[in-house]
């Protein structure tokens, strides 16, 4: 399962900066063609509007990717905490050291009250 996360985060990843890449590659709707890909833009690889669609596509191509890689980490990191059982974070308990050290870090914090132990004393004079 681990070997399956890695893979997709690595897909995510680059599909994250091949559509930056692209995103930056393209021109705004009142830039001239001529701008970005010199004057003969009509003589280009891709035709006069070729480039536009060419960009705009691969671009929803990486979004897609990245959308459907961003899923598949959810499904697989929700299912994978799923197999110890059906915790959420808020149901699992707090270890008690944590709890303590972290009410002192605390500035202005009220102290914790700890109730008294029960002492071999006071339970004789209560009998």
């Amino acid at each position: 399962m681990q070997f399956w996360m890695n893979l997709v985060l690595v897909v995510q990843l680059l599909s994250a900066l091949v559509m930056i890449g692209l995103v930056l590659v393209q021109h705004g709707k009142g830039a001239d063609m001529g701008a970005s890909f010199g004057s003969g833009a009509s003589g280009s690889l891709f035709g006069a509007t070729g480039s536009a669609n060419f960009l705009s596509r691969s671009t929803a191509v990486c979004a897609t990717v990245f959308f459907v890689c961003t899923l598949a980490l959810a499904y697989m990191s929700n299912s994978r905490s799923g197999q110890t059982g059906n915790e959420t974070i808020l149901d699992k308990a707090a270890p008690a050291a944590a709890a303590a050290s972290g009410a002192a870090a605390i500035p202005g914090a009220a102290p914790a009250v700890i109730a008294p132990a029960a002492t071999p004393a006071a339970s004789a004079a209560s009998k």
